[in-house]
Formats: structure tokens, sequence, C-alpha cells
């Protein structure tokens, strides 16, 4: 758990801070896209700080909470219950966790390569169930970045929308940790631009955009996004957590 002594009080003070603030500029930005703030879902990223987050999270009627690692999923669910919060999988997923992924993830954000769409498609169709998944597409064009390669996406997430046992909700996109507006509205309108793109093409992909970050989720929003993944905005820095 986090090596320092954070309580729930102490979180949930800091969310009568923040998640107001946080709500705010999520209205403004989807008012000036022409939305409504309930058209974008706040994913807590809780990843890397301690169960005394979630609590708060919960309390505060935060119901979407996000984690980047299975393992950390796992003990976290383990410890709260399934039914206690709607369970997002951010993070990559190796192949070798993908059965405690679908298992443990409502809806599984990071699904990167046709290797882990398939590895989770047999697995649903194994245990006869549906597993939500989006398509995470490198809209940024970086090496560093996990993902279907922009180039291809139309095609691939295609591909995906058709295995069997998948619910491909939307999409999902990773911005450059960048300040230049222009980038990133690039970054985030290309992914829309898919979105609507997969949608003329095929009925078998929702409409998720899943993208934004405590650095730029008012300008993913204000380019269509439909879920910001916040940590940091939410809770501050990362304290630790269970591994």
């Amino acid at each position: 758990m986090a090596t320092a002594d954070v309580t729930a009080d102490a979180y949930g003070t800091r969310l009568e801070r923040t998640l107001p603030a946080v709500r705010e500029r999520v209205g403004a930005a989807a008012a000036s896209a022409g939305r409504g703030a309930s058209a974008v879902r706040i994913i807590a990223v809780t990843k890397s700080h301690p169960l005394e987050a979630i609590d708060a999270a919960l309390a505060a009627g935060l119901r979407d909470l996000g984690e980047n690692r299975v393992g950390e999923l796992e003990e976290k669910v383990a410890a709260r219950g399934r039914s206690a919060a709607t369970w997002h999988m951010i993070g990559h997923v190796q192949s070798r966790k993908a059965q405690r992924a679908s298992e443990l993830a409502d809806l599984i954000h990071s699904v990167d390569s046709m290797r882990l769409a398939e590895r989770l498609s047999r697995i649903a169709v194994q245990d006869d169930r549906e597993v939500a998944i989006l398509a995470q597409v490198n809209t940024a064009g970086e090496a560093s970045k996990s993902g279907f390669d922009l180039s291809e996406a139309l095609e691939k997430v295609h591909e995906v929308a058709e295995l069997p046992g998948l619910a491909v909700r939307g999409l999902m996109t990773i911005a450059p940790f960048v300040e230049d507006e222009v980038v990133l509205g690039q970054t985030f309108s290309r992914l829309r631009e898919l979105r609507d793109e997969l949608a003329r093409a095929t009925g078998r992909v929702g409409p998720e955009l899943s993208m934004g970050m405590t650095n730029d989720f008012e300008i993913a929003i204000r380019e269509g996004s439909t879920m910001v993944r916040l940590g940091t905005a939410l809770f501050g820095e990362r304290t630790g957590g269970p591994q």
C-alpha cells in the first residue's frame, strides 16, 4: 500500500476543492464545443494512490475509476468489490494478463494491437461473455506510444470490431506531453475524425472517445472527448500504492 500516511479524510478534503474546479472546467470546455457537461465522463485515475483515494472518490460521487496496471486493479477490486465502481483499465495490457483484465475491468481502454484483440476475443468466446473495449490509436505518431498506427487504423479497428465476443465502444488515444495547443488539438481531432469514418463504415464501433488527461483535457473535450482520464487534477501527485 502507500508509503505515505494519507487518510480518506485527507483525500476527501482535497476532492472538496479539486472536484468542483474540475467539473467547472469540464463544463466550460464542453459548452465551448456546444455540448453539455453530462456528455463527458470523468474517469478518476487512482493508479499508485492508496485505497483511501478510492473511498474518497466514491464518497464524492465519482463512480468511474481507472487503473494502469492489472495487478493494482486486482488488489483494489479485491479490497473494495467488483460492484463498488465502474472499473476502467487504461494502461497497457500484456497478453498473459488479458484474462484477468477482462474479468476485472468493465472497460479496457488500451487494446493496442490485433494480438491483444484476438486474445480477448478468444477469452470472450471461451467464457461465453462480452468484453467491452476501446481501440487505442497512436494519433500522435510517436514511436514511444502504443496503439494502432493512424495510417492503418481504419482497416485494423474495423477488423477488431468483427472479432466475436468484443464490444468496441469507441477509441482511445494518448497525446504528446507538450504545451503546444495546436499539436494537442490535432492529436485529438484525428481520433474524432477516425471515429466518424468508422461510423460511416460500420455499425460495430461505438462513439466513445477516451482522450485527455490532467494537462490537456480541456482541449480534448473541445475536440469531442467523451471520457477524460484525470489523476493529478483530482488527487494530487501520487504517493505510492499496490504494485
